[in-house]
């Protein structure tokens, strides 16, 4: 088990922020940590998935409704829906994919989409009012970014499931953990 040391608590904006010092030195919690974690393992996952049969698109849990290539353009369009919530761009239309040969470009659009999510960091939390098919919403900065990390890991955990229920085992849980992400950031240097 790591020993992580906490160093100081200091106070900023009327919150406390907590720093430790750990391997990587000291930083402050941030939720771009989630977000980059998010990226890596939408990343790793659609790696794996585009390497099975293309059969695999058809599985499923229980609701077959919910298919892996249902699946796989949900998590993107999801992506470009926190996108366009953001205010960063607007919604774009995201197709299911036919093949496997198909995965490697929505793989590409979600990077470009997660990467779009964790420039709105930057920003300060604030009401951001957004047009949807519903009307106009309103939702706080900090709660799309929060959703947008949940959303992306209760789908990856379904699609594997979905996967692995029918035989097609690319990649476990446990490979896109924040355990794995950790172990690559130490190997990665970051």
């Amino acid at each position: 088990m790591r020993t992580r040391r906490v160093t100081s608590v200091v106070r900023a904006r009327g919150a406390h922020l907590l720093w430790c010092t750990h391997r990587y030195g000291v930083r402050m919690i941030s939720m771009d940590r989630a977000l980059h974690h998010m990226a890596w393992a939408n990343a790793r996952v659609y790696e794996a998935v585009a390497t099975l049969p293309d059969a695999a698109l058809d599985a499923y849990i229980v609701n077959p409704e919910w298919t892996a290539r249902r699946i796989l353009e949900h998590i993107v369009s999801g992506a470009t829906w926190y996108v366009h919530c953001l205010g960063i761009e607007r919604w774009q239309e995201v197709p299911a994919p036919a093949t496997m040969a198909d995965v490697p470009a929505l793989a590409a659009r979600l990077a470009g989409f997660d990467a779009q999510i964790r420039t709105a960091v930057a920003a300060d939390d604030a009401v951001l009012e957004f047009e949807d098919e519903g009307g106009t919403g309103r939702m706080l900065r900090s709660t799309l970014l929060v959703q947008a990390v949940h959303h992306a890991t209760e789908h990856r955990a379904q699609l594997i499931d979905a996967l692995e229920s029918r035989d097609h085992r690319c990649i476990a849980l446990d490979d896109v953990d924040l355990w794995a992400f950790d172990a690559w950031e130490r190997a990665a240097g970051a």
